[in-house]
């Protein structure tokens, strides 16, 4: 039996069909139909029952996709095991970083990782949580710094910062509603949210609109999935006297002079970034990178 055989007798029992796998292996019904008869002419079991309204496993046949899926997936990770190998040295370090991040955070790290492999080149791509995703189960990325923790087994995840969010305002807003401990969330009722895409980061950004809800806050429509909320759209949308926006205290971003940062009292809202690689790579300048991250409470 070869592998190939073997996905194949797979992917037509867990579709039930000839057609459903023929699409999942890219390739035609008739071709596939010829691989799976040619495996049961091998073994000399009927392995399918084929009806007009697609095919299930005989009784080999069940005990055969147990085993074949066992092999597969050994076989499968067998492959990754030796790709993470044969890339285990140093290379390109391809690292997805959020809108928003301290700016002392990666600095150290790929210090640490020129050190252990001068050969070694970052890129960096500013993506949202759910696009990093993406891209590590793809493959674009070696490591990605996400605001919720990925519940991928394939991934691993590490704690990196919380930063307690206060807000941006107006100083003339600030003025009227700030005392010496910083700004009350009930206070901003009647204010705009300058809001993120929960497309971005879902788990996020329920988070944060059931804190402000819980305030009183009406929060308006969601912005559209593909609308980035950059730090230009936060000024000017701060500075209309008519909104806030949710910031670190250690912003990046320099404030122009009629926008000021407050803390919030109580500190309800605390932002958390998770560092998430494969769980398979065996990458020194990885390592590097990782080992030299800090790392946060929860």
């Amino acid at each position: 039996m070869e592998l190939r055989e073997l996905r194949a007798f797979v992917a037509v029992a867990e579709e039930r069909g000839m057609s459903a796998a023929a699409r999942r292996l890219h390739m035609s019904q008739s071709a596939l139909s010829q691989t799976v008869s040619g495996l049961e002419r091998q073994l000399g079991l009927k392995l399918l029952v084929r009806t007009n309204t697609g095919a299930h496993p005989t009784e080999e046949g069940e005990i055969l996709l147990a085993e074949a899926r066992a092999v597969i997936a050994r076989h499968d990770q067998a492959m990754r095991t030796m790709t993470s190998l044969t890339n285990s040295g140093c290379g390109l370090l391809r690292i997805g970083i959020p809108l928003e991040l301290p700016p002392d955070l990666l600095r150290p790290a790929i210090g640490q990782v020129a050190a252990t492999c001068p050969d070694t080149r970052v890129q960096a791509r500013h993506l949202s949580s759910a696009a990093q995703l993406e891209a590590l189960r793809a493959g674009e990325l070696d490591i990605g710094l996400l605001r919720e923790r990925p519940t991928d087994p394939d991934l691993d995840a590490m704690l990196v910062v919380t930063e307690r969010l206060g807000v941006l305002l107006a100083a003339s807003v600030a003025a009227e509603l700030a005392d010496d401990e910083g700004v009350r969330l009930e206070t901003l009722r009647g204010l705009q949210w300058v809001s993120f895409p929960r497309s971005g980061s879902p788990a996020w950004y329920d988070e944060v609109t059931s804190v402000l809800r819980s305030f009183g806050l009406d929060l308006g429509p969601e912005p559209p999935q593909d609308q980035s909320l950059i730090a230009e759209v936060k000024l000017a949308a701060v500075g209309t006297e008519k909104a806030f926006a949710l910031a670190p205290p250690h912003w990046s971003q320099p404030l122009p002079g009629n926008l000021v940062w407050k803390p919030l009292h109580q500190h309800p809202l605390v932002r958390r970034t998770w560092a998430a690689w494969p769980a398979h790579s065996r990458r020194r300048d990885l390592a590097a990178l990782i080992t030299a991250l800090p790392t946060a409470d929860l």
